[in-house]
């Protein structure tokens, strides 16, 4: 790990040194992929740095300790020596975090897709609950939503919608949210005030680009249709939605909630190409499925992964088995806690897979 650190410290230097290059100043994409690098790795060196100075106050309060009788500077010998011990400790903690793997996607753009289960009308007002705590969140976040998608239904839910989460970092927020949600709650359309339990699936798609996967055009049947649903005098008048279904996959999109049929065709060539990769991705998991044991669980949307009870006021997330008894709060977007804390499990799974992996 530590020539590992030496190395990554090393890069550093030369990086230093070229973003103050004019020439390099000049180039402006060598320069934002080198501040993008800088941005990465200066954290880690930092910490190393900590972590050298930890052991450099250890073998000096160590040399003090052989060199001197006297009773003052070896018990401040001492003190320094334990508490540069409990830095060490915590630096390499947190250093073999930061060496962990990173995922590619993690400062990505998201696509996040909602469609109402099973609950009739309830999981449709499910879905909208789940669509509003997400636009709050990533607002929470700083980050921007751009809606995608809509299938509205007339009491105001959704029986499907997509949406857009940009920002650095977005995909890193939301990964964990793919899977079943399940609300258990009096519906609003019940008169005898029973609960009733319902459901909706997350799906969450890192945005893919043109160099990182690109679609084949000729497998894509695109249609023209007109849009459905609430819209006013527009709906129904022009056939500006756009439908597209991938042949070999029968992977099918739709977007209509843009009045320009182009700027509909584009989200929703968007959409299918980050659903097509999505597909790609689990193909190739589904080949390591032994990895799949240092996950939290990021992309099954037949996996059930949280419980959201209206009469306790608590969520609780089944991967980790955590529950949080402040559902009002949760489901107005502040999701932090119970997102942190799935990082955080994620990030022990890993850990102790590479440990395993060890011996």
């Amino acid at each position: 790990m530590f020539e590992k650190l030496e190395q990554i410290e090393k890069k550093l230097i030369e990086i230093e040194e070229k973003i103050s290059d004019p020439k390099v100043i000049g180039d402006i994409q060598q320069y934002a992929a080198l501040m993008k690098e800088y941005k990465k790795t200066t954290p880690i060196v930092e910490e190393y740095r900590l972590y050298k100075k930890a052991k450099a106050d250890i073998g000096e309060g160590r040399e003090i300790l052989d060199s001197t009788d006297d009773p003052e500077m070896r018990e401040l010998a001492k003190e320094q020596i334990e508490k540069a011990e409990k830095d060490v400790e915590k630096a390499t903690d947190t250093l073999r975090i930061m060496l962990l793997p990173t995922d590619p996607n993690d400062d990505k753009n998201v696509i996040i897709e909602i469609r109402a289960g099973a609950g009739g009308e309830e999981a449709a007002l499910f879905a909208g609950v789940l669509y509003r705590m997400y636009n709050m969140y990533a607002e929470e976040c700083g980050f921007k939503c751009e809606l995608l998608y809509t299938n509205e239904t007339e009491l105001g839910g959704f029986k499907e919608v997509s949406f857009m989460v940009t920002g650095e970092g977005a995909y890193s927020r939301f990964k964990f949210e793919s899977g079943v949600h399940r609300v258990q709650r009096v519906p609003e359309t019940e008169s005898q005030g029973r609960i009733q339990t319902s459901t909706a699936t997350v799906a969450v798609l890192p945005e893919v680009d043109d160099s990182e996967f690109e679609l084949n055009m000729e497998e894509l049947e695109i249609t023209t249709h007109r849009s459905t649903g609430a819209g006013g005098q527009h709906v129904n008048k022009t056939e500006s939605a756009i439908r597209i279904i991938h042949i070999p996959t029968g992977t099918e999109v739709d977007c209509q909630d843009e009045r320009s049929q182009l700027k509909n065709k584009e989200r929703a060539l968007k959409i299918m190409k980050s659903r097509l990769a999505e597909l790609e991705r689990q193909k190739k998991e589904a080949e390591l499925a032994n990895q799949r044991k240092s996950q939290v669980g990021t992309g099954d949307r037949s996996e059930r992964i949280r419980t959201y009870n209206y009469p306790q006021g608590r969520v609780t997330d089944h991967r980790i088995g955590l529950t949080i008894y402040s559902l009002d709060s949760f489901v107005n977007g502040r999701m932090g806690e119970m997102v942190d804390a799935l990082i955080t499990a994620d990030r022990a799974a890993k850990l102790a897979s590479q440990d395993e992996n060890q011996f």
